[in-house]
């Protein structure tokens, strides 16, 4: 079983830039491909970016892309999400989510594993 604990969330205005950091313990964290999700009220949790176990591939939601950039450390067992050009309609609580031994994916329910969130919030 794995930990996860997102930290790295605030309050900025639109433009700005933050990083998201999700830091794992417990089983090897490269046997786990990783997930961002987000989820504003009212709304269902929805994808942002994934990456596979060794970090050679991502994929991105489409209101991310672009702007948004999702890594991993294997070494330090951490994911990061770099976003840029942040926009309003980008608040929300954000999700790291793993996958022990899959593929990444864009559907929150591949993942068992996940963190308690970090509120990320964009003034205009």
């Amino acid at each position: 079983q794995v930990q996860l604990v997102e930290s790295g969330g605030g309050l900025v205005q639109a433009g700005d830039s933050l990083r998201l950091s999700c830091t794992a313990s417990g089983r090897t964290f490269s046997s786990y491909a990783m997930g961002w999700f987000r989820q504003a009220p009212g709304k269902e949790r929805g994808f942002v970016a994934a990456i596979t176990r060794s970090g050679g591939s991502t994929s991105y939601g489409d209101s991310v892309k672009g702007r948004f950039t999702i890594s991993r450390d294997n070494a330090k067992n951490t994911v990061y999400l770099q976003m840029n050009s942040l926009k309003p309609e980008d608040t929300a609580v954000y999700y790291c989510a793993g996958r022990y031994y899959g593929d990444s994916s864009r559907s929150p329910s591949d993942y068992r594993y996940w963190g308690q969130g970090t509120q990320v919030t964009v003034s205009s």
